[in-house]
């Protein structure tokens, strides 16, 4: 059995998770797994989008895999400074504006300057507004309270905040003696996680790959673009490694590794699928088939852009996603398994 060190995996996920980095935002993050890579003396570059490219040469330089995972979050921008000094947001990424009411918020400037806030309903008093719960949670009513003192816009715009600035949401990253992690933005940095602890495993064991392999740390995801650039010609099977999505209807749980036989975009790869299986029953590993249906990765946004590429989806289960996510370290650890066993396999084709 793959000799997984799951405890280095979390302390690294609860630093990236601590890293505000809503799509549009990433550099801070990029620069810390940047500078992970290049102590394990891993080949980096960043394309122009702000990505990072980790390269490890292998046996094979003529086929070559690309692994990804994204590093950008769900977020929010400044729309509109109000006459009260409360800010009104527009949302960056795919999510409700419910699952964010309550929570602490961080304003970054344009020159750097990290305020902090609240995100409220505006009738959110019961002791004032009659219509406190039935309200509708929409870009109307939801606005930040800024924990600083400021009684109209003027005073705002003092403060150096603007419209177009930043708003990221505090992780509220937690570890249970259960083995659950809680926080928000485990899509896709748990996957992030994993991927930056593969290489250093890979590295310490001194393995070399059959194939040279392409490690994508992208930083649109989000906004639908992260991964579909920057694919060498080589490059033959493409894994998006991001989280699964549990429901109603879905067999993705928090203990298992989540495969994707198909999403929104339709159908992954059925050979590379099959393949994954295979090598999840030959090594022990628990996993679970299944179908997102309201979900893209960075490896179907690299077929839309006209790749031609065996593409594949895996990641750890990942409960209420876009919202309040938590999983476990079992899922972590299946997925981190069958990495290491995917990386050092034949291809497909």
């Amino acid at each position: 059995m793959t000799n997984v060190n799951t405890k280095e995996t979390l302390q690294l996920l609860t630093a990236l998770v601590s890293i505000p980095s809503p799509s549009g935002n990433t550099n801070e993050v990029i620069s810390f797994v940047e500078t992970y890579l290049k102590e394990l003396n891993i080949e980096t570059a960043r394309n122009r989008k702000g990505g990072l490219i980790a390269t490890i040469r292998g046996k094979n330089d003529k086929k070559h895999r690309l692994l990804t995972a994204h590093v950008d979050t769900l977020g929010a921008i400044v729309k509109e400074i109000k006459p009260s000094g409360r800010l009104k947001l527009d949302l960056i990424g795919g999510f409700k504006y419910n699952s964010i009411e309550g929570e602490y918020c961080t304003i970054e400037t344009a020159e750097g300057k990290k305020l902090t806030g609240t995100i409220l309903m505006h009738q959110t008093s019961v002791h004032v507004y009659k219509d406190a719960g039935k309200a509708e949670r929409n870009q109307e009513n939801i606005e930040v309270r800024i924990d600083e003192v400021v009684h109209n816009a003027d005073e705002v715009r003092e403060l150096g905040i603007e419209v177009g600035d930043f708003v990221s949401f505090d992780p509220r990253v937690q570890i249970t003696p259960s083995g659950f992690i809680k926080s928000r933005h485990l899509d896709d940095k748990a996957s992030v996680a994993i991927l930056l602890q593969l290489i250093k495993q890979l590295k310490a064991e001194n393995i070399e790959l059959p194939y040279t392999t392409h490690f994508l740390i992208s930083n649109n995801e989000e906004i639908g673009y992260g991964g579909n650039s920057n694919i060498t010609p080589e490059t033959i099977e493409y894994l998006a490694v991001d989280m699964g999505a549990m429901g109603d209807g879905q067999s993705t749980d928090e203990y298992t590794v989540s495969i994707c036989v198909k999403d929104s975009s339709g159908p992954y790869h059925y050979e590379l699928r099959k393949k994954l299986v295979q090598l999840a029953k030959e090594h022990q590993i628990d996993y679970k088939l299944d179908i997102y249906p309201f979900y893209g990765s960075d490896a179907s946004a690299a077929i839309r852009a006209g790749h031609d590429i065996v593409h594949g989806l895996i990641g750890p289960g990942i409960d209420s996603s876009h919202a309040f996510e938590r999983t476990h370290e079992k899922s972590i650890e299946n997925t981190a398994k069958l990495l290491y066993h995917y990386i050092q396999s034949d291809m497909v084709l």
